[in-house]
């Protein structure tokens, strides 16, 4: 098994409510790869660098999981597939996080300020 984290990155005109829903689809998903989910960020709507399919903002998600090496595939071709994942990027670490992701750090940090 191999350790990855995901990050996929939905259109802006979903629902809050929504995106946790294709979240969790693609929670599914992994699970029926033979993979398993360690934990879940939602980062929440922000602006893109530029836009992307007439995108301006959009809701990121990001993933750390457990998936056999050659099951990656699978779970990419299916993130293309999906009309509402604008982008995606899956990077293979050696191990994986037990803390917040910076993005998290840096939002509980705004709160508190």
């Amino acid at each position: 098994m191999a350790y990855y984290e995901s990050v996929l990155v939905f259109r802006q005109d979903l629902t809050e409510a929504q995106v946790k829903d294709k979240a969790s689809k693609f929670t599914e998903i992994i699970r029926e790869l033979g993979g398993n989910v360690k934990s879940a960020e939602f980062w929440g709507l922000r602006n893109l660098a530029y836009v992307i399919r007439k995108n301006r903002k959009a809701h990121y998600v990001m993933f750390n999981i457990e998936l056999p090496g050659n099951q990656i595939v699978e779970l990419e071709r299916r993130s293309r597939i999906d009309e509402d994942v604008i982008r995606f990027l899956n990077v293979r670490v050696p191990e994986l996080a037990n803390t917040p992701s910076v993005m998290m750090k840096k939002a509980t940090e705004e709160e508190v300020a």
